[in-house]
C-alpha cells in the first residue's frame, strides 16, 4: 500500500464523513455524537497527512498510529449512530465499510513499516 493512497482514501472520507456530519445536524437534529463523530473522521487524513511529512520512522509510525485510533473512534460513533437509531442500516453500512477500509490500510502500513525498520 503506497502513502498517497492512504491520503487519498483518507481524504475522501474526510469529505465523506463532513458531508455525513452535515446530514445528521439539518435533517436528524443530531448534535453531540455527530460532532465527535466529524472530529474523529476528518483528524484521521490530518494526521495521515502529518505521517507523510514525518521526520522519521519512528515519527510516521507514530503519526499512522493516531490516525488508526481516529478511525477505530470515528467506527464507534457510527456505530453508537447506528445503535441509537439516529441512522438507518443501509447509512451505517456505506460509510462504515468505507471507514474500515481506511483503518485497515492504516493498520497494513504500519505493521509494514515496523517490519522494515
Amino acid at each position: 500500500m503506497s502513502e498517497s493512497i492512504v491520503k487519498t482514501k483518507s481524504f475522501e472520507l474526510a469529505i465523506r464523513g463532513v458531508n455525513f456530519y452535515k446530514y445528521l445536524v439539518s435533517e436528524k437534529k443530531e448534535y453531540i455524537m455527530s460532532k465527535q463523530f466529524l472530529r474523529s473522521v476528518t483528524s484521521v487524513g490530518a494526521n495521515v497527512r502529518e505521517a507523510v511529512n514525518a521526520q522519521s520512522k519512528p515519527d510516521f509510525i507514530h503519526k499512522l498510529s493516531i490516525a488508526q485510533k481516529e478511525c477505530d473512534e470515528s467506527l464507534y460513533w457510527l456505530e453508537l449512530l447506528k445503535g441509537t437509531d439516529y441512522i438507518s442500516e443501509i447509512e451505517f453500512n456505506s460509510i462504515h465499510q468505507q471507514s474500515n477500509e481506511v483503518l485497515k490500510i492504516i493498520r497494513s502500513i504500519i505493521i509494514t513499516s515496523k517490519k522494515n525498520s
